[in-house]
């Protein structure tokens, strides 16, 4: 018992600090959760809520990036946030954990493999200037949302992209906006989760504390690592845990 709250606040700890510097703390927080015996959308739905503090912090430090005016607005994102945050959150909660267990392998290796590319996709998104329509920016944060809904993983990455093939190009507002929808969409998924009782609020808690911990650290140590090793590390990590879960699968 006291190995397992020990492996969940290390992971919790390393996947802050990870999520501070470079993103991936998913990669770590899941597979920690099912290896004591959590059920993998629970698992899912409660390191989702472990991290939710550290999403929170991160809108509130990047606000003033968000100040003046932008397309969509904040209020447009924030309702595309919640209807996306929530029906990810629904459609996770309506999958079997024998289904999930399926998908989570694919899962793990599609956000390792957009992590890995996620740098170059945003720069050459962020480099296309081609105007495009406010239906399709409603559709491609709302499209974000519902994946930052069911399946954390590689959320930022993900964004940033997207918010490059709208046109962005200021990559401080890019990561304001971000955080901002990321904050947003894991709230109200949290909340869902909450109300359904698929969190399991002790382990919650407990990771949350040392997820805070990890990303305070995160910050001084990202002055000192190569961010290229950091993201080395994190892919390596997804493809780990994504081969652990294949294996696991079958």
């Amino acid at each position: 018992m006291l190995l397992d709250w020990a492996l969940l606040g290390g992971a919790a700890a390393l996947a802050g600090a990870l999520n501070a510097v470079a993103g991936g703390g998913s990669f770590l927080t899941l597979p920690a959760l099912a290896m004591v015996g959590v059920p993998l959308v629970s698992a899912n739905a409660t390191g989702t809520a472990a991290l939710l503090p550290g999403y929170l912090a991160g809108a509130w430090a990047m606000r003033r990036e968000l100040s003046g005016p932008m397309s969509p607005s904040l209020l447009r994102l924030a309702v595309l946030s919640v209807l996306g945050g929530a029906a990810g959150a629904v459609l996770l909660l309506s999958t079997s954990n024998q289904a999930f267990a399926r998908i989570v392998p694919w899962l793990l290796l599609a956000a390792t493999l957009l992590f890995a590319i996620g740098p170059g996709l945003v720069r050459r998104r962020a480099a296309d200037t081609k105007p495009r329509g406010p239906w399709l920016a409603d559709l491609g944060i709302v499209a974000v949302a519902v994946y930052g809904g069911y399946f954390n993983g590689g959320l930022g990455i993900l964004l940033l992209a997207v918010l490059g093939a709208l046109g962005h190009t200021d990559m401080g507002r890019m990561n304001g906006i971000k955080n901002f929808v990321s904050a947003i969409l894991t709230l109200i998924a949290v909340l869902l989760y909450a109300a359904s009782g698929a969190i399991v609020w002790s382990h919650a808690l407990w990771m949350a504390l040392f997820a805070t911990l990890g990303g305070y650290g995160g910050g001084t140590l990202a002055r000192r690592l190569r961010p290229d090793v950091l993201r080395g590390f994190v892919v390596l990590t997804g493809l780990a845990m994504t081969a652990a879960f294949l294996y696991k699968a079958h």
